[in-house]
């Protein structure tokens, strides 16, 4: 019969590409396994079945895969069904006669998360890949559905994806030792391995992983309950670069792992992080004498360590090269302990504690004093902690602190202790974060303005008990420098205060939030259009901000803004459209969340003006 036959809505190389890519075209839909005859000799369309590929078995259609000419062509094929795709998606790359080993470093950054994270796609992915120079990163945050990641997504990576060098697991229920060893055996040159929540690995596929991939500098296994000490041991004896190793929730890890982890890697190893594992004095004792290379180190939740076995750590004289030292809700830390550590750490820049339940004022001023090349110190429910604490840092930290974080200190509370007169200033203090400290009121505030000229960048986040009269002292001894203001959650704050710091700082200021500060008016957006030049960031989420400040604010054409927050305004509606997409044009980021009088017409409108602006409505 004279007929010409068309397959059935195949798609094109550039469709193809848009399944491959992360771009919106997300959902495959596969062609029906048919073929449409039409009769030249007459309109009459009559299907009819035909001989065609799909009766060959997948041996013989894998052969066939396998001499592609290109990887442009594995593409176009794999969008033809999810059986060729998984055909293609087997194929290992050094079996493709066109490849040469292991391509270049791999160019390709994929993320995959929630429902997004299926084998399909990932398999999608593996032979996309293929068009680059490789995939660099991959991504994965699951669901724990029952369509999330198993073993087979990770094998087609493996096969597919040699030049991988950062994969990262998050939420795998499904996926098993079977997945990550096929990982090992195929992506030789992994460098950095981040586990969290994998419930089915165990030390197995992760001594495969030590073992194949001799070019690891960084492992993280964050809540692995079935990781135990071999796991640790591999990879100080099989990964020499190895640089950082992150041990978090782990219960079967105990201090036989981190002992043979330092005696094989200790002088090699620069950060380390444990938190809630198995260990005790040993661990401690060991990475004080064998920890040389170290530069950062964080403890948390090892309450098998007491008082006397910090003690230890100090007395190692191993530690000369710290840099940065956090612990986090280890009961045996008291003063002296702390005390002993920062005297065996001196060049320690950075120094947090946090949920500490036995510092106290005397003990944390001594250690200041101690840490002569402190720049950055963050307290965080540290409850014995004072107003007297607070400011004998402040008057202690010598020329070199620039930050000071204190975050949920309950015991610091406004007091009438008086600071004498010629009291140091604390001019190298450039940031400042005061976050739900309860007790923290205007007078606390007035003691910083007299003892710090400098800052930069003032954060007083959840204070309830400061007001305007607190602001205008700290904001006037610090007007010529302030670069970023942050009064979110402070709810005695009104227009007055908000008004003065951007009357006062309106050529140097870029960054002010006031979310929450219901007293905060279109006030303040007046003398932000009268005042402001530099400002990028705008936060007036649930504010009384209303249609007229939205008018005015479009108005100020010197603004330079970049992101704007309405989240929560209710006041503003849709009348305030064409300002808006005045504002809207030069845009990086808004937020019109829970501003129940904008309709989604106004929300199509302002992504219409400027698709490049990431908008949450």
């Amino acid at each position: 019969e004279n007929g010409v036959f068309f397959a059935a809505s195949y798609p094109t190389s550039r469709q193809s590409s848009l399944f491959l890519s992360r771009g919106q075209n997300r959902n495959v839909n596969f062609p029906p396994r048919k073929r449409i005859c039409v009769t030249t000799a007459s309109k009459n369309f009559e299907q009819r079945n035909h001989p065609s590929i799909e009766i060959l078995l997948d041996e013989c259609l894998f052969k066939v895969f396998k001499h592609l000419p290109s990887g442009k062509e594995r593409s176009v094929c794999a969008c033809v069904s999810k059986r060729w795709l998984t055909l293609l998606s087997s194929i290992r790359k050094d079996k493709i006669p066109e490849s040469n080993g292991i391509e270049g470093k791999g160019s390709l950054v994929r993320s995959l998360v929630g429902r997004e994270a299926t084998d399909v796609r990932l398999a999608a992915i593996a032979v996309g890949a293929s068009n680059y120079k490789g995939l660099s990163k991959l991504s994965i945050g699951g669901d724990n559905t029952c369509h999330s990641v198993s073993d087979g997504g990770l094998k087609a990576i493996a096969r597919c994806c040699p030049t991988l060098r950062d994969l990262s697991l998050s939420n795998m229920a499904f996926v098993g030792n079977e997945g990550l060893s096929e990982i090992a055996n195929g992506c030789h040159l992994l460098e950095k391995l981040y586990l969290f929540q994998c419930p089915k690995i165990t030390d197995s596929s992760l001594l495969d992983i030590a073992k194949n991939c001799s070019h690891m500098t960084s492992l993280t296994i964050d809540s692995c309950f079935k990781i135990g000490n071999e796991v640790p041991k591999a990879v100080g004896l099989y990964c020499p670069k190895l640089k950082v190793i992150i041990l978090k929730n782990c219960p079967l890890i105990g201090d036989r792992g981190i002992e043979d982890l330092f005696l094989s890697a200790g002088h090699s190893l620069t950060e380390v992080e444990l938190q809630a594992l198995h260990t005790s004095d040993i661990s401690i004792k060991i990475i004080s004498q064998h920890g040389t290379a170290l530069t950062s180190l964080d403890f948390g939740e090892l309450r098998r360590v007491v008082v006397r076995d910090f003690w230890v750590m100090g007395i190692g004289q191993c530690l000369h090269k710290l840099k940065a030292l956090s612990i986090s809700a280890c009961s045996g830390v008291n003063d002296l302990g702390l005390h002993v550590i920062c005297k065996a750490c001196p060049n320690l820049k950075l120094f947090c504690v946090r949920k500490s339940v036995v510092l106290s004022d005397n003990g944390l001023v001594a250690c200041i004093k101690d840490l002569v090349s402190l720049q950055h110190l963050r307290l965080e429910e540290c409850h014995l902690i004072t107003q007297a604490g607070f400011f004998g840092i402040l008057l202690n930290c010598g020329k070199k602190l620039k930050t000071f974080s204190l975050v949920k200190c309950f015991g610091v509370n406004d007091l009438t202790n008086a600071i004498p007169s010629k009291a140091p200033c604390c001019n190298s203090l450039v940031s400042l974060t005061i976050r739900n400290c309860l007790g923290v009121g205007n007078a606390t505030i007035a003691i910083i303005s007299r003892l710090c000229h400098r800052l930069t960048h003032i954060k007083l986040i959840g204070l309830l008990s400061i007001t305007d009269e607190g602001i205008f002292p700290l904001v006037k001894n610090c007007a010529a420098n302030l670069v970023a203001v942050n009064l979110s959650g402070c709810v005695n704050i009104t227009d007055i205060s908000v008004s003065y710091i951007v009357n006062k700082c309106g050529k140097s200021l870029k960054y002010l939030l006031v979310d929450g500060c219901k007293n905060v008016t279109d006030a303040t957006l007046v003398e932000i259009w009268n005042s402001c030049w530099t400002l990028n960031v705008l936060d007036v989420s649930k504010c009384g901000i209303t249609d007229s400040g939205i008018t005015t604010l479009s108005s100020a054409i010197q603004l330079q803004l970049q992101i704007l927050s309405l989240s929560g305004c209710p006041l503003v509606s849709d009348n305030s459209l064409p300002f808006l997409l005045d504002l809207t044009q030069n845009l990086q980021g808004l937020n019109i969340q829970h501003c129940p009088n904008i309709s989604s017409k106004t929300v199509d409108a302002l992504v219409e003006i400027n698709p490049r602006c990431d908008i949450l409505s």
